[in-house]
């Protein structure tokens, strides 16, 4: 058996200057999805070189599901002071809370004082410290490679916070360890889907790379259901044009389970939802339930982001009546 030789290349070789090279390449769709897949939330770039003052972050994004803002700041060097109090500067001034640093290497004392920061604030304020690498085997071209050092603790901040809010009931207790079950199987067994930080609250939101929509993931632990859903958040006219490829749209979903169609009549949200049956109390059922969630969410995330972006573009290109382009 012939094998390649892995080989590790400088990232001056590929990136020259920070701003212009490697800033430039991260804020590509393609390129921070990496990012994204990486630390665990779906990240939107909103703008490169965003002004804080008398100096500029990065990239400036937000959180897909929740809008909340992100910043990035890339430093293609072993990690120093000047940069960690760049970064807390940032947040400050943009009320960041997601703060990202991306490094070549880290020094012992920055990587506690990161641990230090994730420990001291509360699950508002989120500090990843990440290093990106780039490798080649034999004569192929370089593969960026991006690894968290530092990153908070979910579990342990969201229940530190909620004791102090006072609201930590023993079902918000086991709803935040039914997410944190759910979130270590989807990435055990579909690497791909990427999840957001669990919390102790009864739903869970998945992006879709739409604003005006998302998927909702709902565990019921009155009713002993768990429920995925495309959640619309203030558009009866997309809901509407939604419905009237229903026909369409539910071939797609290819589910067993009855499909709900709910405009939600003097509200400004709107659902179509599938639910089944599981029993909370009973950690048993749970990898079942975890199972049907993650393959329900990868089929709402196929039809209504990647199928409905195909539709929608050729519709707008003129290409071909709404009556002749097929949804699937």
């Amino acid at each position: 058996m012939n094998l390649g030789k892995l080989t590790r290349i400088d990232l001056r070789d590929c990136w020259k200057h920070e701003a212009f090279d490697f800033t430039s390449w991260l804020a590509e769709p393609e390129n921070i999805e990496l990012l994204s897949d990486e630390v665990g939330i779906g990240i939107q770039v909103t703008q490169t070189e965003a002004s804080v003052g008398r100096f500029n972050v990065d990239i400036l994004a937000e959180e897909e599901t929740t809008g909340r803002r992100i910043i990035i700041e890339n430093q293609l060097e072993m990690t120093d002071h000047g940069h960690l109090g760049q970064i807390i500067t940032y947040a400050a001034g943009l009320e960041a809370e997601f703060i990202i640093w991306i490094v070549r290497d880290v020094k012992e004392e920055h990587l506690q004082a990161i641990d230090w920061l994730n420990e001291h604030t509360d699950e508002q304020i989120n500090f990843f410290l990440v290093t990106i690498e780039l490798w080649q085997i034999e004569n192929s071209l370089p593969a960026p490679k991006f690894n968290v050092i530092s990153r908070p603790n979910e579990w342990k901040r969201s229940v530190r916070t909620s004791a102090q809010d006072g609201d930590l009931t023993d079902t918000k207790t086991k709803q935040l360890e039914f997410w944190q079950q759910f979130k270590e199987y989807v990435t055990q067994n579909h690497p791909k889907l990427k999840l957001r930080t669990p919390r102790p609250q009864h739903w869970f939101s998945v992006a879709i790379g739409r604003s005006d929509s998302h998927i909702a993931l709902i565990v019921d632990s009155r009713e002993n259901k768990v429920r995925c859903e495309l959640y619309i958040s203030d558009s009866k006219e997309l809901y509407k044009t939604l419905l009237s490829y229903r026909e369409e749209i539910e071939k797609g979903l290819d589910v067993k389970e009855p499909i709900e169609w709910m405009e939600l009549p003097g509200k400004k949200a709107s659902r179509i939802r599938v639910i089944r049956g599981f029993s909370f109390v009973d950690v048993s059922t749970w990898e079942s339930a975890f199972e049907w969630l993650a393959e329900m969410t990868l089929r709402f995330k196929r039809v209504f982001a990647k199928d409905w972006e195909r539709l929608s573009n050729r519709l707008m290109s003129g290409e071909e009546s709404t009556n002749d382009v097929p949804l699937m």
